[in-house]
């Protein structure tokens, strides 16, 4: 593991969760996959993430999780999910992963509804009251909400912000939130932008598929912030087939599958998700075993 300035920088693998066949939580085994992913080149751990199916989670289920998490890896390397339909929540969430001892939290733009640029700034003023780092989590596809570079310029001057784990997909941001706001670090929020942002400055990856290969992960990440495509190019062609999983709507089914394919227990999601279908399990299935063959791990 490689000596990052702040918690938030590296490999922060967007941990899914094992549930057992009833669905309750499996905190052992979380505990021990936190401790797998640190110990094959992941840098820390995004826990209570839309991966790791928060919003299905009890508030104590949701709290044990963070707890399973620092106790594993150290808090220092756990950056905790506080999204919520309130700023209030989202607040509370912040607070409670301060105390167990979090190096950071990622937090959504409030998405109970459209919200504009005032109710943006409020609900990141509101949350940053916690006193711990905050990460902001750009998705507008499942948020309804743009966190556009000026908008994340105008939160990082305000201080409410150091990071964003960007998603839109628009690689071409990269270079007008540099322009805008130099200090704010970028960091990969999709699995299959990787390699471009990773060209454009992005100081970390809040990764999906390194649950599943979290060596080869690693060592793609490492390889394209240090500019070396010819070790990241190939890397990243073997495995965009799956990468490109982490940006479709069965992202979450599609890695545990992969997982399980692995040799890790990736195991079943809780409802409204579904399995997917033999259409879909048979080409995670088939991208993975390939993956697996060709001795990515």
């Amino acid at each position: 593991m490689e000596h990052r300035g702040k918690p938030w920088q590296g490999v922060m693998v967007a941990t899914a969760l094992p549930l057992r066949d009833d669905l309750s939580v499996d905190y052992d085994g979380y505990a021990e996959h936190c401790r797998w992913l640190v110990g094959n080149g992941s840098d820390g751990v995004v826990p209570n993430g839309s991966l790791g199916e928060y919003q299905t989670l009890t508030a104590q289920e949701r709290t044990k999780v963070i707890e399973t998490a620092v106790a594993a890896v150290g808090g220092g390397n756990v950056m905790a999910g506080a999204g919520a339909y309130g700023a209030a929540e989202s607040r509370r969430w912040a607070e409670q992963a301060g105390e167990a001892g979090c190096g950071s939290v990622l937090l959504l733009p409030p998405n109970a509804y459209r919200a504009d640029e005032r109710a943006v700034v409020a609900h990141y003023r509101e949350v940053a009251k916690a006193g711990v780092p905050i990460v902001a989590y750009n998705n507008p596809y499942d948020t309804k909400v743009d966190l556009t570079p000026a908008l994340l310029a105008r939160l990082h001057e305000e201080g409410l912000i150091v990071a964003v784990k960007e998603f839109s997909g628009d690689v071409r941001r990269a270079y007008e939130l540099a322009e805008l706001a130099p200090e704010l670090d970028l960091l990969v929020g999709s699995d299959d932008v990787l390699l471009e942002l990773a060209v454009a400055g992005a100081v970390g990856w809040i990764a999906g598929y390194p649950n599943a290969l979290p060596v080869s992960s690693s060592a793609l990440y490492r390889a394209a912030v240090a500019g070396d495509l010819e070790t990241a190019l190939p890397l990243y062609r073997a495995l965009h087939p799956l990468l490109r999983w982490d940006s479709k709507t069965e992202f979450v089914q599609a890695i545990k599958l992969s997982m399980d394919l692995a040799g890790r227990h990736g195991g079943p999601c809780r409802h409204p998700r579904q399995p997917l279908t033999d259409e879909q399990a048979a080409i995670v299935r088939a991208a993975t075993e390939k993956a697996l063959a060709e001795g990515l791990r």
